[in-house]
């Protein structure tokens, strides 16, 4: 095979999207530019050369890891071999923290040749600082999507850099087209999740909140967001199953920003989505369904404990969104923080916490900062 300048591993689907912009501003600057990936729907759409796809990496909560144990370790091996064969003058991973550190590692203590990168900081500032050691070791560079993590290694002689969050710049450029089944309503968006066992917890109690609004609130139109095409006949199956379909609409991913617009209030899995719902100054609640085992290995076990669980309340050091995280996530809770948020004053105070983080992000283009780092990395600049 001919040789490659980089290799990029991406195991998720929000890997996916930063890994797609970050190959696009690699491509404007070195057109000629040989990638290999672990690499999802996006980044394989550019015609990179793919080791394997996104699709086999997704796992969620510490159950669903034990048991795909096996097949991750077969994984890892053959991507490591592959690496260490063809020798790329770069390889950069990104986000994926529990698979990525331990093959940047690996790579690393088997002599691999070329500079190894992490784009996007694995949370050290939650558990694992003993990961600054690990990455000190390991890596040449470390790129940072938040500007606080830079100062989580500042006794490190790793060399971190912020280079802006990837979103700042994806939302700038949207370009937003009206959805005129939803013109003048007043539409109440779902974000149950990217993964099937995500939206199986989630989207049952969304599902239940939906009944009970539907007379409520008649007024109210209800807009589904499918992250993943896959999803889109599990969810509309259970949409139907509960006899809301008069009342609902879905929407595919490309679509979610166009939904974002216009949202009078989310209801949203936690994740990105809800910085994303932050930087459109929707007001939100965040869900997150965890069995009890995996709270226990969080809480008791990694010594999980935070103030604030997503990212626009993360950054801001102050809740911007109520939040309903495992046990508290329940119908009765949900429905009392919604309507809690529903009424003006709450909903206004919400929309004025969410100017925050985008100013917080600053208004660096994270893919074109990334871009030039990873040339640099590659002598191409």
């Amino acid at each position: 095979m001919a040789p490659y300048d980089l290799f990029i591993f991406a195991g998720e689907p929000s890997g996916d999207l930063h890994g797609e912009a970050l190959i696009r501003d690699l491509k404007k600057r070195h057109p000629s530019i040989k990638i290999l990936a672990v690499a999802g729907p996006r980044m394989r759409a550019l015609g990179i050369d793919c080791i394997l796809p996104m699709e086999k990496f997704q796992v969620m909560g510490f159950i669903d890891v034990f048991t795909a144990l096996p097949r991750l370790i077969k994984q890892f091996y053959l991507i490591a071999e592959k690496i260490l064969t063809l020798k790329p003058k770069v390889a950069l991973f990104i986000d994926y923290p529990g698979f990525n550190l331990r093959l940047e590692k690996h790579l690393k203590k088997k002599g691999f040749p070329g500079k190894l990168i992490h784009y996007i900081c694995p949370t050290v500032w939650v558990h694992g600082k003993g990961r600054i050691h690990t990455m000190e070791k390991s890596l040449d560079e470390l790129l940072c999507i938040l500007p606080f993590e830079k100062e989580c290694f500042s006794n490190s002689p790793l060399k971190v850099t912020y280079v802006g969050h990837p979103l700042i710049s994806r939302i700038d450029e949207h370009i937003y087209k009206p959805l005129p089944s939803l013109e003048n309503k007043k539409v109440i968006a779902f974000f149950p999740g990217s993964r099937t066992k995500e939206i199986l917890r989630n989207f049952p109690i969304y599902l239940q909140l939906m009944k009970k609004w539907a007379v409520l609130h008649p007024e109210m139109q209800f807009a589904i967001s499918i992250s993943r095409a896959e999803h889109e006949m599990l969810i509309k199956e259970m949409i139907e199953k509960e006899n809301l379909q008069h009342k609902t609409i879905c929407l595919p991913t490309e679509r979610t920003y166009d939904l974002m617009k216009i949202a009078h209030l989310a209801i949203a899995k936690s994740g990105t989505v809800t910085l994303e719902l932050a930087l459109h100054k929707v007001p939100t609640v965040v869900t997150y369904a965890a069995t009890k085992l995996d709270i226990f290995i969080a809480r008791d076990i990694l010594g999980i404990s935070l103030p604030y669980y997503s990212l626009a309340s993360i950054l801001c050091k102050e809740k911007v969104y109520p939040e309903l995280i495992g046990p508290n996530f329940t119908l009765e809770n949900l429905e009392k923080e919604a309507e809690n948020l529903l009424q003006e004053k709450e909903l206004n105070k919400c929309r004025d916490l969410c100017e925050k983080p985008a100013l917080i992000l600053g208004k660096q283009k994270a893919s074109e900062e990334a871009a030039i780092h990873v040339a640099k990395a590659l002598t191409l600049e």
